[in-house]
């Protein structure tokens, strides 16, 4: 059977904890004599992290082995988002049926249009929240830089990070809840360790998003 990428993580899934990174690519000069600075800006901007994980029986570590060996060093690709904040923390989190879609095509840079909210709702969303667009493959997850609130036509303007990767089709889908995007290691070399008795342990590989 083939190996589909992206991989979902396994069911076993109970990390102790995840670091999420952002890193921006912003270029500082600096005088040697007065001291001031200008910068540059690049387009650059990732999601780095990594993971602890716990002590787990055999038959546990052996799914996430499978999962190591199926993404074949940086090859494969996998989906992961903040467990923390799985749900917003603004109102949208109140109205889980509403059907978020972009509003308007061509959109760039680092802010969207977004419609389907239910309207005028005060913080709909909490700058910190999250939000996913695209599925699978495509997966792109996007942190909020401020509070916005829906207006009378259940429309809001969100500015985000990373800035948008490619320009959204309108009405293409926009996920609030358990969002995730796409992920692979850092590195190529992977290892596991079996300890003296039935608990085994390993360390999760630096991961970096997928772009």
């Amino acid at each position: 059977m083939a190996i589909n990428y992206p991989l979902s993580l396994p069911a076993s899934n109970q990390q102790v904890s995840i670091t999420l990174k952002k890193r921006s690519v912003v270029a500082v000069t600096e005088s040697p004599f007065t001291l001031e600075q200008q910068t540059q800006v690049h387009q650059g901007q990732a999601w780095m992290g990594s993971m602890i994980l716990p002590k787990m029986n055999h038959a546990d570590v052996e799914m996430w082995n499978a999962f190591f060996f199926k993404l074949n060093g940086r090859e494969g690709t996998f989906l992961l988002g903040d467990p923390k904040l799985a749900t917003p923390r603004g109102a949208a989190k109140n109205t889980p049926s509403d059907t978020l879609l972009v509003n308007g095509a061509s959109q760039t840079g680092n802010s969207i249009d977004i419609d389907g909210a239910t309207i005028n709702v005060t913080d709909y969303f909490l700058e910190g929240d999250y939000f996913q667009l695209g599925t699978g493959a495509t997966s792109r997850l996007h942190k909020i830089l401020n509070d916005v609130s829906s207006n009378g036509s259940g429309e809001l303007t969100l500015d985000i990070w990373p800035k948008l990767r490619s320009s959204p089709a309108n009405n293409a889908a926009v996920t609030f809840i358990n969002t995730v995007g796409r992920f692979r290691l850092a590195v190529n070399d992977y290892e596991w360790r079996a300890d003296r008795g039935t608990v085994w342990g390993f360390k999760f590989p630096d991961f970096v998003e997928a772009l």
